[in-house]
């Protein structure tokens, strides 16, 4: 019994992961942008731990793969595509929802290719945790750049460009060593 809980641990990390993802886009429907860019960070905290735990615990599994990239598709694709949207994207019409599209079906391809790629310590292009957790701390400064009623122009189209770049860094063949 113990056994058994123990090797379900990886996947309740990945829950957790998903179910921090859910949470922030709850957070941000309801206009608390800054908790919702908040979870996206706790939830990059856990999805870091639940693949160190199947490999310390021997229990790693394609379902379990399988469970962490759909689990990172929301926490670290759409929550903190949906945050920018919500504090810099929403008036831009067309362009706002092109922005809001092109960064999770750039995750999506990333986190479907590594699965079905063999993995040598060597992920190809960066991954979506990286770039989910990099928005969310760009959408924290923007969020409390809207509080402070500091908030600009420049800061959707920077917001816009890192979109664009960690969208283009996510799909590209760039090496990144893991860690």
């Amino acid at each position: 019994m113990k056994n058994k809980i123990m090797h379900s641990l990886p996947n309740l990390l990945t829950f957790m992961n998903l179910s921090l993802g859910i949470f922030a886009l709850l957070f941000t429907i309801k206009n608390e942008l800054i908790q919702a860019s908040l979870l996206v960070m706790v939830a990059a905290l856990t999805d870091r731990f639940d693949g160190k735990a199947a490999r310390m615990l021997d229990c790693t599994s394609e379902l379990g793969k399988e469970l962490d990239s759909l689990s990172d598709v929301i926490s670290f694709g759409v929550a903190p595509i949906i945050i920018a949207w919500k504090i810099s994207f929403f008036n831009l019409g067309f362009l706002g929802y092109f922005l809001a599209v092109i960064y999770p079906i750039a995750g999506a391809y990333r986190l479907a290719r590594y699965n079905v790629t063999t993995f040598n310590n060597v992920f190809s292009g960066v991954p979506i945790t990286i770039a989910g957790a990099f928005l969310s701390i760009v959408n924290l400064y923007n969020g409390f750049s809207m509080i402070r009623h500091t908030y600009g122009n420049i800061n959707t189209i920077v917001c816009g460009i890192i979109v664009v770049l960690l969208s283009y860094l996510m799909v590209s063949n760039i090496q990144v060593k893991k860690r």
